[in-house]
């Protein structure tokens, strides 16, 4: 947390004590209690507070530019404060939208959950529709590599396949945003933050986001013998477009 001396620069003269507690309290020692809630969380619950109050002043601009970041993404935002309107007042989510659309105005949107987008995945694009991002989090000649994904809305992969002579296959760790992922010969299956897809060697498959949401998940390549990837045809525009 950076130290926030707002307080002391505007009250320190005429209310030294608030100041203080402003600035060393509510600000230094809760705020920084990240062992108990993420400094994300705090800015969720403070905007929540704030907008259910009806205080869109100028202290919630700065909560809101401190909940972007902490992490809160546009998606987010507009999705947190969309389900405010029904609890807080719809005048008071109008009045917090406005804020945000400043605050978010230059945001793109893109949102590479839990552990940040990463780079364009220019090395696999030619086997996947749309665009997708890469963050390794692992290096692979030291332990499992383990690497953050994230799909724009409609991107997925083609079908592949992990080879391997023994063990192999790969494990998803579902982070942010919705995808879907399927099996040859099975339905697909929504995915949503906290889901653990276990693919095991051999098996045919793709996974993707949703076509109005960003999808973000950690693949991790189980060791195994002889292992490689084949990257087989596109899914079917039908069949994904079928998805909802």
């Amino acid at each position: 947390m950076v130290k926030q001396t707002a307080g002391r620069n505007q009250l320190g003269g005429f209310a030294p004590k608030f100041a203080e507690l402003n600035d060393d309290i509510l600000f230094g020692r809760v705020w920084s209690r990240e062992g108990q809630l993420s400094l994300k969380m705090r800015s969720i619950l403070t905007v929540t507070a704030l907008v259910s109050k009806g205080l869109v002043d100028s202290s919630f601009q700065f909560h809101m530019q401190s909940a972007k970041a902490n992490g809160v993404t546009k998606g987010e935002m507009a999705e947190i404060l969309t389900h405010l309107a029904f609890y807080a007042g719809w005048p008071n989510a109008w009045a917090a939208f406005r804020v945000a659309v400043e605050v978010y105005k230059d945001d793109s949107g893109a949102d590479g959950g839990l552990f940040g987008l990463g780079q364009p995945n220019e090395a696999f694009a030619q086997y996947f529709v749309g665009n997708s991002y890469l963050k390794p989090l692992t290096n692979p000649q030291e332990t499992v590599f383990m690497a953050n994904v994230t799909f724009e809305p409609g991107c997925r992969n083609n079908w592949h396949i992990h080879h391997a002579a023994r063990g192999g296959g790969q494990i998803l760790l579902c982070t942010g945003g919705r995808g879907w992922y399927q099996a040859w010969g099975k339905e697909a299956r929504e995915l949503l933050p906290g889901d653990v897809v276990a693919i095991p060697a051999e098996v045919k498959h793709w996974h993707g986001a949703a076509k109005d949401s960003w999808f973000s998940h950690v693949a991790v390549e189980c060791p195994g013998d002889e292992t490689s990837n084949e990257w087989c045809e596109p899914v079917d525009s039908g069949l994904y477009g079928s998805l909802t």
